[in-house]
């Protein structure tokens, strides 16, 4: 009997991030804003967390402009058009529709139709997810260019008087285009999940308690759901976290993935030039930069001191920003790690476009 052997498409074996860009939405919130909601202090926010202000996107600005804005940035620097993209990845837990995806819409604005494009629900680990998924599509020959993109409106699902995390949080976007290279680009990935924390950040609601309180408003004539629990009650789904066990976590266990990035790679932390972590706190990236006991050569991403807490979009931000104070930087190697709720996590030592 004979076979028919198939035909596979040509492997490449090195890809690398060409180019890289960024939305930051125009509404500045400084802590005095956010003290206006909780009863906090410019100073304690300042001392607990390191941040500043935060970028929100006003009402008019949706998640899907912030993303495209960084898109067309990064395409631009990679020096490639929307046309010639193999995959749009869209990194976000704020997408306002279940489906369809972010990507596919972003897909069409940026002309890359018919590419594949699918969104990513890991949180702040997202960006990362989508660097590990680009680099294997490239790599694989299933693709030339990806666009990753890790965009959050975060504001969509704050409740200012929640005091867990919604001081934190703030929106915008990022995005690379990833390619082939000659040279390797973007180290393997350490990527993964711990469940068991499932509920340590997470949502106030699930969207089927909106509907069922919705209907239960309706069949009691209420007018509104809020109704059937009392004028003070809130259903809509918004962010909440157990901050204590979240920081215990990113600080033990999240350097310890950042070194078997380290490992995975072949370098040494001295072979660093910057180290971008996920911006989630002030303190767990000092307490990072101490265990991995990095050189002061190595440039540490600190933009959540005027960004704060944007999610998905955080690494790329930070990123952006990193290279555009620190230009010197262009192709010397990164440490990015990103973690969040699931819980996930997911790291890469990478070249900087």
């Amino acid at each position: 009997m004979t076979t028919t052997e198939l035909r596979q498409a040509p492997t490449r074996a090195y890809s690398r991030i060409l180019g890289i860009g960024a939305y930051r939405p125009s509404v500045v919130v400084t802590n005095d804003d956010v003290c206006q909601w909780i009863d906090s202090s410019d100073e304690w926010i300042r001392q607990r967390t390191g941040i500043v202000t935060r970028h929100r996107a006003p009402a008019e600005v949706e998640l899907i402009d912030m993303a495209e804005g960084a898109a067309r940035e990064a395409l631009e620097k990679a020096g490639i058009e929307g046309s010639q993209l193999g995959a749009v990845i869209v990194s976000t837990v704020t997408h306002p529709y279940a489906t369809p995806s972010a990507a596919a819409l972003l897909c069409d604005r940026l002309g890359a139709t018919p590419a594949p494009a699918y969104d990513i629900s890991a949180a702040c680990a997202g960006y990362c997810y989508g660097v590990a998924q680009a680099d294997a599509l490239v790599r694989s020959g299933a693709a030339e260019y990806v666009l990753v993109v890790g965009a959050e409106k975060l504001s969509d699902f704050i409740d200012n008087s929640e005091r867990s995390i919604s001081f934190l949080l703030g929106d915008g976007a990022g995005a690379v285009v990833v390619g082939p290279s000659e040279t390797p680009g973007i180290g393997p990935s350490v990527w993964g999940s711990d469940g068991s924390k499932w509920n340590t950040i997470g949502m106030t609601h699930s969207l089927l308690d909106v509907r069922d309180l919705s209907e239960e408003a309706e069949r009691d004539g209420a007018g509104n759901a809020a109704a059937v629990l009392g004028t003070e009650a809130k259903i809509w789904p918004t962010l909440r976290q157990d901050g204590q066990s979240v920081f215990r976590w990113a600080v033990w266990e999240m350097a310890k993935v950042a070194k078997q990035a380290l490992d995975a790679a072949g370098i040494q932390a001295s072979d660093l030039g910057a180290f971008v972590p996920h911006q989630a706190n002030m303190r767990i990236i000092d307490e990072m930069v101490k265990q991995l006991k990095l050189p002061e050569s190595v440039v540490v991403a600190r933009d959540i001191a005027d960004a704060g807490n944007t999610s998905a979009a955080s690494i790329p931000l930070a990123a952006h920003r990193l290279l555009a104070e620190n230009p010197d930087l262009s192709g010397k190697l990164a440490l990015q790690i990103g973690f969040g709720a699931g819980l996930v996590f997911g790291a890469q030592v990478i070249a900087l476009p």
